[in-house]
C-alpha cells in the first residue's frame, strides 16, 4: 500500500506535522474550531490529501499551510517541515503580528526593586496602618 493509497487523518497529520505535542490536543483544536480544512470547520477523522490548505489558530498565532507530504507518523523537526508549505501572506501576516507585539511592549519598564529608603517607608507604612487596625 502507497501512501496515495492510504488516508490519513487530520488529527494524526497535524500531529506528525509538529503543530501540537499530541494527537489528543490536534483533536481538542478541530473540535473547538481552531483548525479548517479548505476553509471548511471539519471533524479530526476527515481525510486529508495532498493540495489542500489548512487554516491552524494556536495561541494566538494563524498559520496557513498548505499540505505537501503526508504522514502518520511522527518523525524530527525536518521530517515534520516537508510536510507542508506555509504560504506567503500567513508568513507576512505572523512577522506583522510578532512585531507588533513587541512593540506593545518596548514602553513598559521592567519592575525595579525598592531601594533602601523606599522599603524603610513601605515599613514603616505597613506598621501605622497596623496600629490603625487594632
Amino acid at each position: 500500500m502507497t501512501t496515495e493509497d492510504k488516508k490519513f487523518r487530520l488529527d494524526k497529520w497535524l500531529w506528525a506535522a509538529r503543530f501540537y505535542k499530541t494527537r489528543s490536543l490536534a483533536t481538542e483544536a478541530i473540535k473547538g474550531g481552531k483548525v479548517h480544512l479548505n476553509d471548511a470547520r471539519v471533524k479530526a477523522g476527515k481525510t486529508v490529501e495532498v493540495g489542500q490548505t489548512v487554516r491552524i489558530k494556536k495561541e494566538g498565532i494563524e498559520f496557513t499551510v498548505i499540505v505537501e507530504a503526508l504522514s502518520d507518523k511522527r518523525g524530527s523537526a525536518s521530517i515534520a517541515q516537508t510536510l507542508y508549505t506555509e504560504t506567503p501572506d500567513s508568513v507576512e501576516k505572523r512577522e506583522l503580528a510578532k512585531s507588533q507585539r513587541k512593540a506593545q511592549f518596548t514602553n513598559i519598564a521592567p519592575p525595579k526593586r525598592p531601594t533602601k529608603k523606599q522599603r524603610r517607608h513601605i515599613i514603616k507604612f505597613k506598621q501605622d496602618s497596623n496600629e490603625l487596625f487594632n
